[in-house]
Order: structure tokens, then sequence, then C-alpha cells
């Protein structure tokens, strides 16, 4: 493919450090340690139709870790859920239930607020 292409938007830059950013270029998120991470655990009824929901917030990391959270937290509650916008979410009120499996997998910071 025609890389020039795509710098057609830039004309003429004095920086002697500029770099054309590419497509798909994004400064990557590194995920803190487990031990580092402060999740909060907290039940959820708003614009859920009166359903409870179990919203796990206040992960730093990449996206591919906190879907491997998710999913490892659907799992283990046998539950269904999805990843959104940088929560978990569980469906029903398993509080206890995720901080007891956070807390197994290490994530000692994980309080119910």
């Amino acid at each position: 493919m025609n890389d020039w292409k795509k710098n057609l938007n830039i004309v003429y830059s004095t920086n002697p450090d500029f770099h054309y950013e590419k497509e798909g270029e994004q400064n990557a998120v590194e995920t803190l340690p487990k031990e580092k991470q402060l999740l909060r655990i907290s039940l959820d009824k708003r614009n859920r139709k009166g359903k409870a929901v179990t919203l796990i917030t206040g992960f730093v990391g990449s996206e591919n870790d906190l879907e491997d959270l998710g999913k490892l937290l659907k799992t283990k509650c046998g539950v269904g859920g999805s990843v959104k916008e940088g929560e978990v979410i569980i469906q029903g009120d398993h509080r206890e239930k995720v901080l007891g499996i956070l807390q197994k997998e290490g994530y000692a910071k994980s309080r119910i607020i």
C-alpha cells in the first residue's frame, strides 16, 4: 500500500524531530501489576431497566488484559457480562464473589464500594 497517501495532510514541518503518525499507531497502555491495581466493585441499577449488575472499575492497563479479566470473572461467576469503556460488567449482584475471585487472583487492593 502507498504510505505517502496517508501523509497528504502534512505539507511541511520545521521540527527536526517530527514523525508522521501512522494510522493504528497508538501509545500502548502498560498494564499495572495485579498487586498494584486498585479495583472498585459496586452494584449498579441505573439505566438497566431495574436489573442489577456488578461493576468493576479502576483497571489500569491494555484493553486485551481487561478483556481477559472480564472473561475470567464471567466464567468463575457463571453469568454473562461485558467489558465496555474500561469497566467490567457482570450480570447480577456478585460483589462478594467477585471480591473473593480478585483477591485469590492477586488483586489485593480490590474493595467493594
